[in-house]
């Protein structure tokens, strides 16, 4: 996936003097908002770090405290979170969704089900570090049955390797024992073979449960199961199938016409995404609904925030 993201390191890069623009940008009556959004969205998350570093040093004073004191609204969200590490940001993301008031489920199943196994065991480290709490017990004292179940296998980050050929046919019967085939639903099945096979052999193994069932898993998952457990089965279904086509759907849900804008969810996937495969999520954006991520984010966004946005998105594909 490297190199598949929007947002490169800028080539002649000097942290002092992005840290001095930056400083000018919020010196004295009113702030250059504009300066502060090209810059940032022209330099990649390492590159921040050190600006973040250098401001420090230049000025004695926080960049991201001052970025709060000049900015407002999403916008303030939105480069807040462009300043944070992808690791620092997860394990914050993961923090807020079960220590706020009630949980944030869409928080836990986008994050759990769309990360690698590395980078999953990076995050349940870094909060450990942070917040000297266990995240597998904060998520399992905030959430009940197989849904539970699934985040905690997802949490051991302990995913198969590779194809098991000969288990593929198994995986497939299993799943449509559990479901299709029976009164009522074996949800514990789904659960333990989505949460620790590969996604090249899950690819597999819904081949064949579509010569078998006659149903792709998705659609076998949204009749069996409901509520929070179905979100976060279909989550791990179709990062196994692709990861930047979950995130394009996520966005497009995230701004789907009529039912309001879903800001968290827009920022928290533009940003985390930038430098990652936004290439490919605009690729299938455009794909799956025959419109532009950059005309949606357009329509549905305004002011500073929706150019920071759109320079992310870095493009339109119509």
């Amino acid at each position: 996936m490297a190199g598949r993201g929007t947002i490169k390191a800028s080539a002649n890069f000097k942290a002092e003097e992005d840290a001095g623009t930056l400083y000018k940008a919020m010196k004295g009556l009113g702030t250059d908002e504009d300066s502060i959004l090209q810059l940032l969205t022209s330099r990649s998350n390492a590159q921040r770090q050190l600006i973040k570093a250098s401001y420090k040093t230049l000025h004695g004073k926080d960049l991201i405290a001052d970025l709060k004191g000049e900015l407002g609204g999403k916008f303030e969200t939105l480069i807040v979170a462009l300043m944070t590490t992808p690791l620092a940001y997860d394990v914050e993301a993961l923090r807020n969704a079960i220590k706020g008031a009630g949980t944030d489920e869409t928080v836990l199943v986008e994050i759990l089900a769309s990360r690698t196994c590395q980078q999953i065991k990076d995050i349940v480290a870094a909060y450990r570090q942070e917040y000297d709490d266990n995240l597998e017990e904060d998520i399992a004292g905030d959430t009940s049955g197989h849904f539970k179940r699934l985040l905690v296998i997802l949490l051991q980050a302990s995913r198969q390797q590779g194809v098991q050929a000969n288990t593929i046919e198994d995986d497939a019967q299993a799943l449509f024992k559990a479901g299709e085939s029976k009164f009522g639903t074996d949800e514990q099945a789904f659960v333990t073979i989505l949460g620790n096979r590969s996604a090249e052999h899950l690819r597999k193994v819904f081949d064949a449960y579509m010569k078998l069932a006659g149903y792709e898993m998705e659609e076998s998952i949204k009749r069996e199961t409901s509520g929070n457990l179905e979100s976060l089965l279909l989550a791990v279904v179709r990062c196994a199938r692709s990861v930047p086509a979950y995130f394009a759907e996520t966005l497009y849900y995230s701004m789907k016409q009529g039912a309001g804008t879903d800001d968290d969810t827009l920022i928290r996937v533009m940003a985390t995404r930038s430098e990652v495969d936004m290439m490919d999520i605009r690729a299938h954006y455009r794909r799956l609904f025959s419109g532009s991520l950059h005309a949606a984010i357009n329509g549905d966004t305004s002011g500073d925030y929706r150019k920071a946005l759109l320079l992310l998105c870095a493009g339109d594909d119509e």
